[in-house]
């Protein structure tokens, strides 16, 4: 076939448009245009095969995701809605409420929120409008919220996706796509009552998920500041001097000291004062130390801030888990908007079982205090206390997903309870009424879409995908008004009237 039938007539036209001159006057003309005419026709369509040649010999597109996401297949689908059921209904049952804002922002909202990670924002192409960006995290966005609709007290949790442009390691749960799931309390309240339930909220999900021992270490912004100014370093230096200490988790005390001397500028004797402090770590003892701490007492800030977590233990211990809680002076929380109080849980290394790698994932959860981000988008600057936390479910679920593999635990993919079966040809109709019946009562059934299914096929499905009970109806059951329901696991049957098949599905279902 001519590749002249390969396009459509507009993109001859087009394409002739530029080769071909316009008619000639004369009849020697005529005949010279024609030529010409041919010519470029040949020549065009050289240049298109050439091009169609180009295309086929392109390596084939590679199928991929982008780096530093995932796909959730049906069986990672099922574990992580367990996960968020069980972190919802904590967050529901200590009274918030549910909200959600947009999967992006005006960039001046989110710039300069997050000290050096406000590097890790993903613009937006500018669309000859608004400049955007991606949410950064959902703590910003809830302040916007506050401010721009001039609410003063709220309690809300908030499940969505956050987007972070740095070096993912999915090894260890870490995406630059990721779910976050906050509870945040807002307003102005007495001292540490809001901040001990965040605590105990972060204790409770923990304890219910299961993932083994954990700790949750607790500092706070004034202390970390009235620290820093005690040691020696300078104001203009607290916010990157934070970034740093916040890297104790991932690096070596040796290593984060060289980064504060030698990138950031800090002396060398001031990096070694803070060091005697950030090794420090322990429970409302060490609280009381630090008030006789030389140096920190001199310093209000820090005495306000060693006051408010003496207060917070007392809360802790009548919620019964100040056990579970440490004060330590390396926790510094890069983020540049928090305030007072600060904390993040940790899981405690256990001796790894045969076939188990051992999973180093950072922190699962963590939050603080911030009583200044609402005020930075109020025109007037009122201010609107807010405290919460933020579960870390990306890096739970690989600790789950983990185990699960190791222990090659199986995940059932559907809920379904009754299948509806049929041993004969030409029962269809049959069928289709008589799961019409199980879903209008609200039973969870399926059927093969198939006109003639062998018994034995949708038998084996059953199998497979663990429907705990088919209904069979055949010839003998329509003419006796009977269904017969056999249980998957044991393969037993009985008869059922068809007026009673319901309720004792229900009641069997009940037992299950």
């Amino acid at each position: 076939m001519p590749l002249l039938g390969l396009l459509p007539r507009r993109a001859w036209a087009a394409l002739l448009s530029q080769l071909v001159r316009p008619p000639c006057a004369s009849r020697t003309g005529a005949v010279r245009c024609q030529s010409q005419g041919e010519e470029s026709l040949q020549v065009a369509e050289a240049v298109l095969t050439s091009q169609l040649k180009a295309h086929q010999e392109k390596p084939n597109f590679i199928i991929k995701i982008p780096k530093g996401t995932r796909d959730l297949s049906p069986q990672h689908m099922v574990v992580r809605e367990k996960i968020l059921d069980l972190v919802i209904s904590c967050f529901k049952r200590h009274g918030a409420k549910g909200m959600d804002t947009p999967a992006f922002e005006l960039k001046e909202i989110l710039t300069e929120k997050y000290g050096e990670d406000s590097g890790l924002m993903y613009d937006l192409k500018d669309q000859g409008g608004e400049l955007l960006s991606l949410r950064y995290d959902l703590t910003v966005p809830f302040a916007r919220y506050l401010a721009m609709n001039k609410v003063k007290k709220m309690k809300r949790y908030h499940v969505g996706k956050v987007w972070r442009r740095e070096s993912p390691t999915i090894v260890q749960g870490r995406y630059r796509e990721f779910c976050q799931c906050d509870f945040d309390i807002a307003g102005q309240f007495d001292p540490m009552i809001p901040d001990a339930e965040c605590l105990k909220i972060m204790c409770e999900i923990l304890s219910g998920l299961q993932l083994g021992d954990f700790l949750i270490k607790v500092n706070d912004r004034r202390i970390v500041d009235g620290m820093f100014a005690a040691c020696g370093v300078p104001e203009s230096k607290f916010r990157a001097i934070c970034s740093s200490i916040d890297k104790l988790d991932k690096m070596a005390w040796k290593d984060v000291r060289h980064e504060m001397v030698a990138k950031k500028g800090l002396a060398p004797e001031v990096a070694d004062r803070i060091g005697d402090y950030v090794q420090c770590h322990g429970g409302v003892s060490l609280v009381e130390q630090m008030f006789q701490d030389p140096r920190l007492s001199q310093n209000k800030q820090a005495l306000e801030g060693l006051g408010d977590l003496k207060l917070l233990f007392e809360y802790l211990t009548l919620f019964g888990i100040a056990e579970k809680i440490s004060f330590d002076l390396s926790l510094a929380r890069g983020l540049d908007y928090y305030t007072g109080v600060i904390y993040e849980a940790v899981l405690l290394q256990t001796p790894t079982q045969a076939g188990e790698e051992p999973l180093n994932v950072g922190s699962v959860a963590a939050g603080g205090r911030y009583d200044g981000l609402v005020g930075m988008f109020d025109p007037k600057g009122h201010k609107v206390p807010c405290v919460g936390l933020s579960i870390g479910v990306e890096r739970i679920f690989y600790i789950v997903e983990q185990r699960m593999k190791t222990k090659g635990e199986k995940v059932r993919t559907t809920e379904t309870q009754v299948f509806v079966a049929t041993p004969q040809k030409n029962f269809l109709q049959e069928r289709l009424k008589l799961i019409t019946e199980l879903w209008d009562a609200g039973i969870k059934a399926e059927m093969l879409y198939k006109n003639n299914p062998k018994l034995l096929t949708q038998l084996h499905y059953c199998e497979s995908t663990g429907i705990p009970l088919v209904v069979i109806i055949g010839e003998q059951e329509l003419k006796e008004g009977v269904i017969k329901i056999r249980s998957v696991a044991s393969r037993e049957e009985v008869a059922i009237k068809r007026e009673n098949l319901v309720a004792e599905i229900q009641k069997r279902l009940s037992e299950s």
